[in-house]
């Protein structure tokens, strides 16, 4: 299926913020009560939650959208740290009329999720930390699996990305049962987007966000009771270790592993799995089965 079909019924459209530019934003479910905003990887873009802002709009007023330097959103030259996305974060949410709102990030998503959680708990209803970044990495294994990342990183900013630097880089998100996800229209998307001079221009400062990983680490402390922590058995960088150590320092938090085939894109991979689990989460806290 197209993202375009999975996408019908959004509103796709550009919300310009104080001091960040404009952020490219997909919005549905207005009117409903409780706000979602879903937030991408590094290097990603709001395409990643094709798959539920339709489903979840049916109960909750869903947004997603592109970090700034990311997918559409505006590319300034400056310093990129989770801090900073935590920043523009607010900013948007102001820009829209948005007191507070629940938050699921996956990857760099959560990684933001969790310092704006930290700074700012008045305006975070329920934190889902979707395989996040930003916990402390306490294998070997997740050391190498950075290193590769990194890595992959570097093909498409050393190099004029192509369809195939764009395609592996994809693949690392993905569990090996689901490399097929990784279609034409997604890789192309992506291709697009890198392709861009000012995307050319802002990937290697993104790409430090992840070199300087251990220096921006999610005060685990200052998380809210109830945090969940979503993730799956093949997780690259924080794997099963990384995140039972992170999550007992949060107390009143749930750990949740998906059952389906899922790697770093669970809300890609195992959609009716995450979807109905999202709702549950959202609506009352609890994380059913």
């Amino acid at each position: 299926m197209s993202l375009w079909l999975d996408l019908l019924g959004t509103e796709i459209r550009y919300v310009t913020t104080k001091n960040f530019g404009t952020i490219r934003v997909a919005e549905a479910g207005k009117g409903n009560g409780d706000t979602i905003i879903f937030q991408h990887g590094l290097n990603g873009h709001l395409e990643a939650y094709a798959k539920n802002i339709i489903p979840l709009s049916k109960d909750f007023h869903v947004v997603a959208f592109d970090y700034v330097g990311h997918g559409l959103s505006s590319k300034p030259e400056r310093e990129y740290t989770p801090m900073m996305l935590a920043e523009q974060l607010g900013e948007l949410m102001d820009a829209m009329g948005i007191d507070k709102a629940h938050l699921s990030g996956e990857s760099l998503g959560g990684w933001v999720s969790g310092h704006f959680a930290a700074n700012h708990p008045e305006r975070v209803g329920r934190l889902m930390l979707n395989t996040a970044g930003g916990i402390p990495i306490v294998t070997d294994k997740g050391r190498q699996d950075l290193a590769t990342f990194i890595g992959l990183n570097k093909r498409n900013i050393d190099n004029t990305p192509s369809y195939e630097s764009v395609q592996a880089r994809m693949h690392w998100l993905m569990h090996e049962n689901n490399r097929h996800l990784v279609d034409d229209e997604l890789v192309d998307l992506r291709l697009g987007i890198y392709l861009r001079p000012e995307s050319r221009n802002v990937l290697p400062l993104l790409n430090r966000i992840i070199e300087n990983h251990d220096d921006y680490l999610i005060p685990l402390d200052k998380l809210p009771e109830g945090t969940l922590f979503l993730w799956t058995r093949d997780n690259p960088i924080h794997d099963t270790p990384s995140v039972e150590a992170a999550q007992a320092r949060v107390p009143g938090s749930t750990l949740y592993m998906m059952r389906g085939d899922a790697a770093h894109w669970p809300q890609y991979e195992a959609i009716d799995e995450f979807n109905t689990l999202a709702t549950n989460f959202f609506k009352t806290g609890r994380v059913e089965g």
